[in-house]
């Protein structure tokens, strides 16, 4: 008769070997006892690579990180107890940017649930309806044997199609939790599970979407999830793309505007250049004004998205196509014509003019938005930029400057702050490319355990942190204005005090501070990893915000 410690090697060690047969190269491991089933299971492989996070939010993001780069799913492992709840915030983020994750959460049998057992809570369906799809196969016994590769499979799949996301794995363990593997059953040829996901879109669809576009004034809104092929098709109908930082398209093309956020803010052009129709692609930006300005419109809006999920915050998508952007984009447009005025050279006059204006004036004043646009333009062919949600994705998305064959990478499903360097560290490990973290002061802060045991990955990280002592983006909202200065300053600007210098020093981490244009670009250039910290005034950070879109503004007009 197996052992007890003999099956649950057997079971993890089965599952193991099915993920990498599957494709699975990452896994992400934050300690425990518990868990020793399949951490030891996991690091038996020299196939896998296998990384360890101290802390297990930490963990999480770093393998949300590894999805985000990769588009595979990485394995996370916890102890029980509350080591899984530290999870949920990656999986809420993964559910909803679509990012593939097979999260796994030892637990305790059943004998020692509802006894006051240390380190138990109840972890069924823990992540609610975040995840694909939940199992908990029990306590592993060979009588189940046959179902462990499937099991395994399974929830590989699961991760990817038809939606990719967060699967849920909750795997029970009895002591003895050490084991050798006996009679692991056998492969067969192939995957044992497959999903597959029907194409929505044809021929009846791509007609419907060119009769729509063409030869009609518009605007391709080009967001995450976008390709090449969307470019083309604008190509040919004469539309400016109003290209977000994260859909890959900021290359210089003549067709692409950046600054769309700062001309959409001049009355002039904002009500003079009215398209017909709206084509948008991938998840939308963040600029706030820009989804006014689409909201004004009576132009009718089209969407593309690769997946079956919901995005029309403004309720104003007449029609929704769910399927390969690539192919639906290269399928239609042979099919479309160009519209028949120099409607986007008159987009393409005012985006130089935006351009050259952000130029001119992040060259004579360090600002927030200063740091964005030097950012992005020393960013080397090849690598990755992830950019923190609140202000910096803002800044990146407005001010930032052409990242020709650059990753931009954010989170934005949920829109948090949370694990936003353990993210970038993820990135780092699943690419081995030089990767870059713009972030904010708090955010840093509240992810400050990312840096843990950093200068032992073999990465390339450069920490990028914007310190105004508090945080900044609050400043814009009208609380700064319907609050007494104190109260505000308390509730919403939070000022912290925390030295970067010495948080780099504690975790070994190399230290530089920037203080204008020139030793930002030079600490950027800087060989391994390293915390560059800019320190700018809170205060000045709305006005400043204001004179770079009225200068903009000026010169347009």
């Amino acid at each position: 008769m197996t052992s007890v410690g003999d099956t649950s090697a057997t079971f993890c060690a089965t599952l193991v070997d099915e993920w990498l047969r599957a494709g699975v190269s990452h896994a992400v491991i934050a300690p425990g006892s518990r868990s020793t089933p399949l951490a030891v299971a996991l690091a038996a492989r020299k196939e896998m690579n296998v990384h360890l996070f101290h802390d297990e939010r930490s963990a999480s993001f770093g393998a949300l990180g590894i999805g985000v780069a990769t588009g595979r799913p990485a394995v996370l492992l916890c102890t029980s107890g509350t080591a899984a709840t530290h999870f949920h915030g990656a999986v809420a983020e993964a559910d909803l940017s679509c990012v593939p994750m097979i999260v796994c959460t030892a637990d305790r049998p059943p004998e020692l649930k509802d006894v006051g057992a240390p380190q138990t809570i109840d972890q069924t369906h823990l992540y609610g309806t975040a995840v694909r799809w939940f199992h908990d196969p029990g306590v592993p016994s060979f009588d189940a044997s046959t179902s462990w590769r499937s099991l395994a499979s399974r929830s590989f799949a699961s991760s990817l199609v038809p939606v990719p996301g967060p699967v849920h794995l909750n795997l029970p363990f009895r002591e003895p939790l050490l084991g050798e593997v006996v009679n692991m059953p056998p492969p067969r040829e192939g995957a044992w599970w497959n999903q597959v996901s029907p194409r929505l879109v044809n021929a009846e669809t791509i007609n419907l979407l060119a009769r729509r576009i063409s030869g009609k004034s518009g605007v391709v809104i080009a967001g995450r999830g976008c390709t090449p092929e969307v470019l083309l098709l604008a190509k040919k109908l004469k539309w400016p793309v109003f290209a977000d930082s994260r859909s890959g398209l900021r290359n210089g093309d003549p067709h692409v505007v950046m600054g769309f956020d700062a001309i959409l803010r001049s009355e002039r052009w904002s009500s003079e250049l009215v398209p017909e129709v709206l084509l948008r692609v991938g998840e939308p930006p963040a600029s706030k004004v820009l989804s006014q300005w689409v909201s004004s419109l009576k132009a009718e809006v089209l969407q593309i998205l690769p997946h079956s999920t919901v995005s029309n915050p403004d309720h104003r998508v007449a029609h929704t196509i769910i399927g390969d952007i690539a192919g639906l984009a290269s399928s239609t447009e042979p099919l479309v014509e160009a519209v028949h005025f120099d409607w986007l050279e008159k987009w393409s006059r005012i985006e130089s003019r935006t351009q050259k204006r952000i130029d001119e004036w992040t060259a004579e004043n360090m600002s927030e938005p200063t740091v964005a646009r030097v950012v992005t333009k020393n960013q080397k062919s090849g690598s990755h930029l992830v950019v923190s949600s609140s202000m910096p994705i803002r800044d990146v998305e407005w001010f930032g400057d052409c990242t020709p064959d650059v990753f931009v990478h954010s989170n934005r499903g949920a829109n948090g702050i949370d694990g936003v360097v353990s993210t970038a560290v993820g990135v780092a490990l699943a690419t081995n490319k030089q990767t870059t973290v713009l972030i904010g002061d708090v955010a840093c802060i509240h992810d400050s355990n990312g840096m843990w045991a950093l200068t032992q990955r073999n990465v390339d990280l450069k920490i990028v942190v914007i310190n105004n002592d508090g945080g900044s983006i609050f400043s814009f909202l009208p609380q700064a204005s319907a609050l007494d200065a104190e109260q505000f300053e308390f509730l919403f600007g939070t000022p912290h005090g925390v030295s970067f210098e010495h948080l780099a020093k504690a975790h070994g981490v190399s230290y530089l501070a920037a203080h204008d244009q020139k030793s930002l670009a030079k600490a950027l250039a800087t060989k391994g990893t390293c915390l560059i910290e800019v320190q700018l005034d809170r205060t000045q950070n709305v006005s400043l915000h204001g004179e770079l879109n009225a200068a903009v503004i000026e010169a347009l007009s």
